[in-house]
């Protein structure tokens, strides 16, 4: 099937939330901190988009997506997407398979976010991308009872080949980390992208990706393409990069 333009949207995309340490919920190293959001800073965001009509998706599966991040959609009468990587589903800081099937039960969008969360999912091979998407499917499909078909590409890693071996392996929708409002398609699977939200936005950034600001929508875009093309030359060596210079809207 071939790309093809579809209803344009605005998503949004969070990892964790915590309320005085970064290390209280999903990975713990400076470059996943600096996606997390302290609860005020989060409530902050959420408070920005009580009247926008937006999907809200959580990456990494960390412990607060229950813990904090549930209860405060479900106040506003939101439900989230929450994206687990399968591998460490009840290690420290991370869900539960019980705390995955209440999340579920709740109306919550239960999807996978690979198994191992590889630090650059597009240099796998082939095979080695199908046995992430599948493998984690299955432990979610073991753990919910049902099929999940939708996923999150970890690292915001994402090509042709990643989106070929979501479809392969049975995902129907895959998020990506492009800041865009409009989706496309890859062979049988929907591509959605979305716009970060991480630590040091402004509380009205979540706001402003929607409509009322299409500068911030065009400097993420700028943002995320800089940094798309560095992040190959770099390789391992990007995450120790003062990133914020390719963040426009930091």
């Amino acid at each position: 099937m071939a790309d093809r333009d579809r209803e344009p949207r605005c998503d949004r995309l969070f990892h964790d939330v915590y309320a005085s340490d970064a290390g209280e919920s999903g990975f713990r190293s400076p470059a996943a901190d600096r996606y997390k959001l302290t609860v005020p800073a989060f409530e902050a965001q959420l408070d920005g988009l009580w009247d926008v009509e937006a999907q809200l998706t959580f990456d990494d599966g960390g412990l607060s997506y229950y813990t904090v991040v549930a209860d405060r959609l479900e106040a506003v009468g939101r439900r989230g997407y929450c994206f687990v990587t399968t591998d460490f589903i009840g290690e420290r800081g991370f869900l539960s398979p019980e705390q995955i099937r209440e999340l579920d039960a709740r109306g919550h969008v239960i999807g996978t976010h690979s198994a191992s969360h590889p630090a650059r999912f597009s240099a796998l091979t082939t095979d080695e991308m199908r046995d992430e998407w599948s493998g984690s499917r299955m432990k979610l499909e073991d753990i919910l009872g049902r099929a999940v078909t939708v996923g999150s590409v970890p690292g915001g890693y994402f090509s042709t080949a990643v989106a070929k071996a979501a479809a392969d392996t049975g995902l129907r929708t895959l998020f990506t980390s492009e800041p865009t409002t409009k989706a496309s398609a890859c062979e049988a699977c929907e591509l959605i992208g979305r716009f970060t939200l991480r630590g040091g936005h402004p509380p009205e950034m979540a706001r402003r990706f929607a409509a009322s600001a299409p500068w911030a929508r065009c400097g993420a875009w700028v943002g995320w393409n800089t940094k798309a093309l560095v992040k190959p030359m770099l390789g391992a060596s990007y995450a120790r990069i003062a990133d914020w210079i390719l963040e426009p809207n930091r």
